[in-house]
């Protein structure tokens, strides 16, 4: 006794499949600004939160300092002024998507950095209405560009979405889910 299954494929609905994919993949720049558009909003966040992409508490200000401070200072300074956290921006590409600042200042909030005296043996400045006079200053790492756990998620969405529309089953396809 033989028992057989026939299969039969419609090539037509498959190709037109492949060639919507193909043209999505030709040019995945929409895609990697969606991406960018995401993460420089989870990057602000993370200023708001005063939290590293890792979720790490960021290193608290120096005490004098903080009791000097007005306003939101360098790192959240907004309107015409504009603080790092305002400047974040991304760039995309068809295969990548940069996210970084062009604040001269940015990369030593980043990686934290150790100020020394040019000029002389002392760094002189006011904090806390007291002149203070030190041979260096230790500004800590304060890391606010990477790509949080939040953001794998978000980035696997944008492409499976885009994908999915390409596909027309994706939400705005017109079909439902």
């Amino acid at each position: 006794m033989s028992f057989t299954v026939t299969f039969s494929f419609d090539w037509a609905a498959a190709s037109s499949a492949f060639q919507r994919l193909q043209h999505v993949m030709a040019d995945t720049t929409p895609i990697t600004r969606a991406i960018g558009v995401g993460l420089v909003a989870s990057t602000q966040d993370r200023f708001d939160d005063e939290v590293a992409p890792d979720g790490s508490a960021w290193a608290p200000l120096n005490p004098l300092y903080a009791a000097g401070k007005r306003g939101a200072g360098i790192l959240r300074e907004s309107a015409m002024r504009g603080g790092l956290q305002g400047s974040i921006t991304y760039r995309a590409a068809r295969s990548e998507v940069q996210v970084g600042s062009n604040k001269i200042y940015a990369g030593i909030h980043q990686g934290g950095a150790v100020i020394t005296a040019k000029k002389g043996p002392f760094l002189v400045f006011k904090m806390g209405g007291k002149v203070v006079k030190t041979p260096s200053v230790t500004i800590p790492a304060r890391p606010f560009v990477g790509i949080s756990s939040d953001d794998q998620v978000l980035i696997l969405d944008v492409v499976e979405g885009g994908l999915a529309r390409a596909l027309g089953s994706g939400p705005s396809s017109g079909s439902k889910r």
